[in-house]
C-alpha cells in the first residue's frame, strides 16, 4: 500500500480528484495544510482522513517550519508527497530528505510559464499575454529548482479566444489536472509495485 501524504492550501480540489479517483494499492494517510481554515481540511475530514495545519508563520524560521513537517511525514512512514495547489516553495533541505518522493501538478506545460513566480492565476495571466493557443498542466517531480524535476505526464488545454485568466485557470483544473494528478500517482506506484 502506497502512503500518500497532500499538502495543501487552499479549496483541494486536487485532493478531492485523487479521492475520487480511488487509486488501487493506495490510501491517503496524511493531509497538510499551510493554513487553518481551509476547505481542503473539511475536504478530508469528510473522507474520515486525518489532517494536520502547520503554518510557516507559526515558526521562526523556514528549517524549523520544515523540520515540523519531515517529523510529522516520517511517523506517518510517507511514501509519496503530493504537492497539490501547495503555495510554499520548499527547500533543497526539505526536498533531499524526501528525494523522488515529492510531486507536483502544475498548471501549464512545462518549460512554458513555470518556475519562480509562476504559480495560481500568473501562471495563466502570462499564457493569455503571450496569446498562446495551447497550454495544459503537468505532473513532474520535485527537485531543488522550482517546477524543475523530471515531468511525468502533461495534458494540453485549448485557450479559448475569450479566455479570462480565470476561465482558463478554470479549465486546466478540469480537464486537466483532476485528470493526470491521479493518473500519475497511479503510475507511481504501478511502477513501485511491479516486481
Amino acid at each position: 500500500m502506497l502512503k500518500i501524504a497532500v499538502l495543501v492550501s487552499g479549496g483541494g480540489t486536487n485532493l478531492q480528484a485523487i479521492i475520487d479517483a480511488n487509486i488501487p494499492n493506495t490510501r491517503i494517510e496524511l493531509v497538510i495544510s499551510s493554513k487553518p481554515n481551509v476547505y481542503a481540511l473539511e475536504r478530508a475530514k469528510n473522507h474520515n482522513i486525518q489532517s494536520k495545519v502547520i503554518s510557516k508563520r507559526d515558526f521562526a524560521t523556514q528549517l524549523e517550519y520544515e523540520n515540523a513537517m519531515i517529523k510529522v511525514l516520517k511517523e506517518k512512514e510517507i511514501d509519496l508527497i503530493v504537492l497539490a495547489g501547495f503555495m510554499n516553495i520548499l527547500s533543497s533541505h526539505f526536498v533531499q530528505v524526501f528525494e523522488q518522493k515529492i510531486i507536483n501538478v502544475h498548471p501549464s506545460l512545462i518549460p512554458s510559464f513555470c518556475g519562480d513566480g509562476f504559480y495560481g492565476l500568473k501562471v495563466h495571466e502570462a499564457a493569455l499575454k503571450k496569446g498562446v493557443k495551447i497550454t495544459g498542466a503537468t505532473v513532474h517531480y520535485v527537485n531543488e529548482i522550482t517546477d524543475g524535476g523530471k515531468i511525468i505526464l502533461q495534458k494540453a488545454v485549448d485557450v479559448l479566444e475569450y479566455d479570462t485568466p480565470e476561465t482558463l485557470q478554470k479549465r486546466v483544473m478540469e480537464q486537466a489536472e483532476w485528470d493526470i494528478l491521479p493518473r500519475a500517482i497511479a503510475q507511481i506506484c504501478a511502477d513501485l509495485y511491479s516486481v
